[in-house]
């Protein structure tokens, strides 16, 4: 009689086994836990243009597996766009989102919690006077950013926000945005 097969633990979606499994690795080989990530764009016209998301490096090697994605980037009509994508602030927002929910239900599952359900919505503030040079004494940022999260889980309020406090530490987007990563812009000379 042939040996069943160890059922795989998955929590959330996570495998908790490659989870813990690559943890274990990255303990051991630091180097492997280095990635670069990657992004090109075009401008098409106007405020349109084009960015492109495919390469990576990670564990030790060049990842080229899988298919480019393609982010059309544009503005709205009143910012002199034609709406053929959303604008780059959006896309912040969406990054951010994107990141502190993987981080958020990654460290539930490897602390054994259910996730049932799992919603958040994000907002920011921005004064267009400092994007269009009229005050220097308005930033070109968003001036606030707010996240709400809604939590459908058999936990405590309190371990909900424990759950949201572990999102933002271990976000890598979220801590880009609040400690502000140094950004280096050159002109390309290839």
């Amino acid at each position: 009689m042939e040996a069943a097969k160890e059922k795989e633990k998955i929590l959330n979606g996570v495998n908790l086994d490659q989870l813990f499994s690559t943890i274990d690795l990255i303990k051991k080989k630091p180097d492997i836990a280095k990635f670069r990530f990657r992004a090109r764009n075009s401008w098409v016209d106007g405020t349109y243009n084009r960015a492109t998301v495919k390469d990576f490096y990670g564990a030790l090697e060049e990842d080229n597996s899988r298919e480019p994605k393609v982010f059309d980037i544009d503005e709205p009509p009143v910012l002199l766009g034609y709406n053929k994508g959303n604008n780059p602030v959006e896309y912040l927002l969406v990054a951010l989102s994107g990141c502190l929910t993987t981080s958020l239900i990654a460290h539930a599952s490897a602390r054994g919690i259910q996730i049932n359900g799992l919603e958040s919505r994000y907002e920011g503030d921005i004064d267009l006077r400092g994007f269009l040079g009229i005050s220097e004494d308005v930033p070109v940022a968003y001036q606030d950013i707010r996240v709400y999260f809604k939590i459908d889980a058999d936990i405590s309020d309190e371990q909900k926000e424990e759950l949201i406090q572990m999102a933002q530490k271990y976000s890598p987007v979220f801590n880009t945005i609040t400690k502000s990563a140094p950004v280096s812009v050159h002109l390309d000379d290839n």
